[in-house]
């Protein structure tokens, strides 16, 4: 007889760690504080950034380009440059920013800053040399990018992300905890018999699972600094560890508890996270599928895993359809591309390393087709303040699950009818 697992928390234990945090999110603030004190301290300061997007944009008559960069220490700005200036994407620039006028409010979120750039910096990144390799593979322009933002966190350029919105899949190329299961699961197959190898020759008291963790761990820990820690890969790296730590004491894991663990320490640790559209995106997905498995766990794994696409599609698109608003008739098939998106990931993966990574071109080029005939279906923010309210109520009460489910439902038909 198995051995049944305990609750993370009592209310005891949960106000002392809820105390614990308020200090810890005092001290994240007062360094994010003197950081933004550094900045706006004199009428102009000197900074470095590597540019993640650019693009034209024309105003009052006048073009120019506009640059979204971010710094090491995690500094999101965005700066203007003539309609000239030279493609700069991926590149690191030393710039002269003005901005002595941001509030700490625009600091924490994404602010603007007039600029002068300084330099730019020709030395080729790791990034930049997997991007070029990416690139070299491919004809399409379209599809290069595709497989950046797959593999290098790379920004999708404005049109493909209204594609991609449009067919309902913008989830698979923003890396997140999708990916980073399958890339878990690709290190654990690869690490493991070379392990037992020594394990069984030279110290076979150890515990494998745990070793092995360790290395699959320490390798998406190098992979997340490689790419930037995008929000949502952080938020699935940190609940990897947590979910470990727990497991490995007899704590269960499939519960709101660890979620809400794993939400209060990314936000006191990064205040800025509060602030990401991605980051809450991310942690809507894992709640909805703790909810279904908090109450149909006596499912069998099969069904389980056959039904939770469904699940978390309909239950997302009140949230996807209030925040970006596209949609078409395909937009429903995304319950089918997320789930064959387990095998093209680790596939497309293999193909690159072997130099066949232009295969699916043409299937993806013909994906981005169906996305020309979209509508805009926009969403009252009251319908979002309702569905989040029946969401929170059903975590406690399982006859509400059934009122959101047939609630997300008329969502969907309300979306289909503004296409005929």
């Amino acid at each position: 007889m198995a051995l049944e697992r305990v609750e993370l928390f009592n209310k005891k234990e949960f106000l002392s760690f809820l105390l614990l945090c308020s200090f810890i999110l005092c001290y994240s603030l007062l360094i994010n504080f003197q950081n933004y004190k550094n900045i706006t301290r004199f009428d102009s300061y000197i900074i470095d950034a590597t540019v993640l997007k650019q693009y034209a944009k024309t105003k009052d008559s006048k073009s120019y380009q506009v640059l979204k960069l971010k710094t090491d220490n995690g500094i999101t700005f965005y700066t203007g440059a003539k309609e000239s200036f030279e493609d700069v994407k991926g590149k690191e620039l030393t710039l002269e920013i003005f901005a002595a006028k941001i509030s700490f409010y625009e600091y924490l979120t994404t602010f603007y800053a007039y600029s002068r750039v300084q330099t730019i910096h020709e030395v080729i990144t790791l990034k930049q040399k997997l991007n070029s390799y990416i690139a070299s593979e491919h004809d399409s322009v379209d599809i290069t990018n595709i497989y950046q933002a797959l593999f290098s966190a790379t920004p999708l350029d404005k049109d493909l992300q209204t594609t991609f919105s449009t067919l309902g899949v913008s989830h698979l190329l923003a890396i997140s905890g999708f990916h980073l299961g399958v890339l878990s699961g690709i290190l654990f197959f690869l690490i493991r018999p070379i392990y037992k190898f020594f394990q069984n020759r030279y110290f076979p008291y150890r515990n494998s699972k745990s070793d092995i963790f360790l290395a699959v761990a320490f390798s998406l820990f190098v992979y997340l600094n490689f790419l930037g820690s995008p929000p949502s890969l952080l938020r699935s790296f940190t609940m990897l560890i947590i979910g470990f730590v727990l497991y490995d004491r007899g704590i269960k894991i499939i519960s709101m508890q660890t979620l809400l663990l794993t939400t209060i320490l990314l936000l006191v640790i990064f205040p800025k996270l509060l602030f990401s559209l991605g980051f809450w995106l991310s942690i809507s997905g894992v709640f909805y599928i703790f909810l279904f498995l908090i109450h149909f766990k006596h499912l069998s794994k099969i069904w389980q895993f056959i039904i939770i696409p469904f699940w978390v599609y309909i239950l997302m698109l009140p949230l996807s359809l209030t925040i970006f608003s596209n949609f078409s008739i395909y937009h429903p098939l995304s319950i089918i591309w997320t789930s064959l998106f387990t095998i093209f990931y680790p596939l497309s993966i293999l193909l690159h390393l072997v130099g066949f990574g232009n295969i699916f071109d043409g299937v993806l080029e013909s994906l981005m087709l169906l996305a020309q005939n979209q509508t805009s279906v926009e969403l009252d923010a009251k319908i979002l303040l309702l569905h989040i309210v029946l969401s929170f109520i059903s975590i406690y009460k399982k006859s509400f699950v059934y009122v959101l489910i047939t609630f997300s439902f008329c969502v969907l038909i309300y979306a289909i009818y503004h296409i005929s």
